[in-house]
């Protein structure tokens, strides 16, 4: 392969600008475009036709678990490697569920992230030691988290809602944001966030009409 052709999606500038002044010293690795969220992650993609996509999963418009989905879909020769704040089991079952080659937290250091881009880039796949573990217990328990999710239905409740997710849904249903959900529960408004997407993944849905709509499906509301 000549130079990894890299694309980067992340809506946070500063990450992004981060990347690419540690991959300016790579003679192997060329970032040839980036964006801000995740629709444009997809168009970016479709026009540049990188060798790997870096993505975030907390972005606008599409999360980054959606954006690897897609890519795995209809843009099969692109690899993709998930970097995130995020180590939690859901997040790393569900970005692998979705096809990604690696996932990478954040506070990675630099060799281990050229380890896993160049990994990944060659056609291998790379997750960092906690994600490995996450992936282990899943093994180990018997929830692989390697085979697509089977198709639920709907005439059963596919799925079982926490305390917290409960508050939640009552407050995002009554079109509170998530400053307003976390002034009223005493939480930090990232915590609300997480809760919020943690939700909505569960019901599988992408906005408020659906999330509506599968609420009154499922008598919780």
């Amino acid at each position: 392969m000549d130079k990894i052709k890299v694309v980067l999606a992340d809506d946070h500038e500063l990450v992004r600008d981060g990347i690419k002044a540690l991959l300016e010293d790579q003679t192997g690795i060329e970032v040839i475009d980036e964006a801000s969220d995740g629709k444009e992650a997809l168009e970016v993609v479709q026009r540049s036709k990188p060798h790997v996509l870096i993505v975030d999963i907390r972005m606008p418009e599409m999360n980054g678990i959606e954006v690897v989905r897609n890519i795995n879909a209809n843009h099969k020769d692109v690899r993709t490697l998930v970097l995130s704040m995020h180590d939690s089991e859901e997040y790393v079952v569900q970005s692998i569920q979705a096809g990604a080659d690696g996932y990478l937290l954040k506070g990675a250091s630099k060799d281990e992230f050229l380890k896993a881009l160049n990994n990944v880039a060659s056609g291998g796949k790379y997750f960092t030691g906690d994600v490995s573990a996450i992936i282990m217990n899943n093994f180990v328990s018997g929830n692989s988290s390697v085979p697509k999710s089977p198709k639920k239905q709907l005439s059963e409740l596919p799925f079982k809602l926490t305390k917290r997710e409960k508050q939640i849904l009552s407050l995002v249903l009554e079109l509170k944001n998530n400053k307003d959900i976390a002034e009223e529960l005493e939480i930090s408004k990232r915590t609300a966030e997480v809760h919020r997407f943690n939700l909505m993944k569960k019901l599988e849905v992408s906005n408020l009409k659906e999330l509506t709509s599968k609420a009154r499906e499922y008598q919780l509301i």
